[in-house]
């Protein structure tokens, strides 16, 4: 009787550290190099607005902010930590598409970006995604939708693929490429971290849906997930988050997406 009674007492403690507000963890998958998006600081801290989406949606799902382990989800791991069970949800400007749709399942968008540019502040010979193809050097990377995009409409583009955006930026600034391309909110970041380097340039030529990718056919958590989305939008903390991490990039405050509930 007595084993009977430990065991017990074991299956409860172990319940009881699975779930929001009891001691439980909620691990998310998030980018760590991505200024005003997502963006591991040198004490540690995280920051970015993709982070500050992920904690409202883990408040929402009853978790505190010190119960949440970030893990780093880079664009080509992204679909492997969701399918493996390493992450509960990855919020890391993941574009939903119909191809990774087939693979996870996504709650949202949380955000509209666009694809854009970002050049050397003194550079005058390239103005949109056509001068790429005067024998340029473009960094962007590997398992991106900006990277297929760009092979896909601009072939005569010299196409350099980087494992980060990180690493695209360090290539722009020694000369090693002549232009960064992904979407508009990320290269405002970095536009911002390295005042007078960089400047954005023509206009934004894709329209990306930012999504919160979960596993596949997780319905409820996804129906949660967007019920916190809805939520973030209308109580005023999408907007005084948007505020917080791009206002200094001169971005325009867009007005919060529909969620359209996949």
């Amino acid at each position: 009787m007595l084993r009977l009674v430990v065991i017990a007492l074991a299956v409860v403690a172990l319940a009881a550290g699975c779930g929001g507000g009891n001691g439980g963890k909620i691990v998310v998958g998030v980018k760590f190099d991505q200024p005003g998006l997502g963006m591991k600081n040198p004490d540690g801290t995280m920051s970015g607005f993709d982070v500050d989406v992920a904690r409202y949606v883990a408040r929402q799902l009853g978790y505190s902010t010190g119960d949440i382990v970030w893990v780093e989800a880079p664009a080509r791991q992204r679909e492997m930590l969701i399918r493996n069970g390493q992450v509960d949800y990855v919020v890391a400007n993941y574009s939903i598409t119909d191809a990774r749709k087939k693979k996870v399942s996504f709650a949202g968008p949380y955000l509209i970006a666009g694809q854009s540019l970002l050049v050397r502040a003194g550079e005058a010979g390239i103005t949109g995604p056509q001068s790429l193809q005067r024998n340029k050097k473009l960094c962007s990377v590997a398992g991106s939708t900006a990277a297929q995009l760009i092979r896909d409409r601009y072939p005569g583009v010299q196409l350099q693929r980087y494992d980060t955006y990180s690493a695209c930026i360090e290539a722009l600034k020694n000369g090693a490429v002549d232009a960064v391309s992904t979407d508009d909110v990320i290269l405002a970041g970095y536009a911002a971290q390295n005042p007078g380097a960089f400047k954005l340039v023509g206009k934004p030529f894709s329209t990306e849906k930012y999504g919160i990718g979960l596993k596949k056919d997780n319905t409820a958590l996804r129906n949660k997930i967007d019920d916190a989305i809805e939520k973030m939008e209308r109580d005023g903390s999408w907007k005084a988050a948007f505020e917080k991490n791009f206002g200094a990039s001169g971005l325009a405050i867009p007005k919060p997406p529909r969620v359209d509930r996949y």
